[in-house]
């Protein structure tokens, strides 16, 4: 028994010093691009948003249909660089927050704006959802791969937003509330 305690020693030692195989090379890029998709899906605030955003475009209808989500995915990306670069924006944090209840709020109250100033409104919001992915993408990331991850999960988010919305608007309350009776 006192002989087999130094090899085991030995041999939870060794383990504990093993580097980690490297059989399937190669894949750090899509890690990268994973990690990217899943950081909007990560925050509620940027889920929130994001959803919402497509939601609003689908009760302005028209071209605000798809603007409105360009808009936003475009200056995403504008504060996704901006935030990589270590380029500092005040309160980004409250910002995203208010995003979150403006959006709420339009959505809520079905409030239809220009077309121009909904773009603006939305861009202004992107640019504090992408400087937030953009400052906080891992040390080792490849940025491209990390950005086009986070891009992709807000248009998906986006089009949920906007299903939901045409279904919504299809619906005919008044017929729901008199079958509810």
């Amino acid at each position: 028994m006192t002989r087999m305690l130094p090899a085991g020693l030995a041999g939870a030692l060794a383990l504990t010093l093993a580097l980690p195989a490297a059989a399937h090379t190669g894949h750090a890029g899509d890690a990268m691009f994973l990690q990217g998709f899943l950081h909007p899906l990560g925050g509620i605030d940027h889920l929130m948003a994001m959803v919402a955003v497509g939601i609003w475009a689908a009760q302005n209808g028209g071209r605000a249909i798809w603007l409105l989500p360009a808009a936003f995915v475009g200056m995403l990306a504008g504060g996704a660089v901006l935030g990589m670069a270590g380029v500092e924006l005040p309160a980004v944090e409250a910002g995203i927050a208010a995003s979150v209840a403006v959006l709420g709020l339009l959505v809520v109250l079905k409030k239809r704006i220009p077309v121009l100033a909904g773009m603006v409104l939305v861009g202004a919001f992107a640019v504090l959802h992408g400087h937030a992915h953009g400052a906080e993408m891992p040390e080792a990331a490849q940025p491209l791969l990390y950005a086009l991850g986070f891009v992709l999960s807000t248009v998906l988010l986006h089009g949920v937003g906007i299903a939901i919305g045409l279904i919504t608007n299809s619906l005919r309350l008044p017929a729901l509330r008199r079958a509810a009776r």
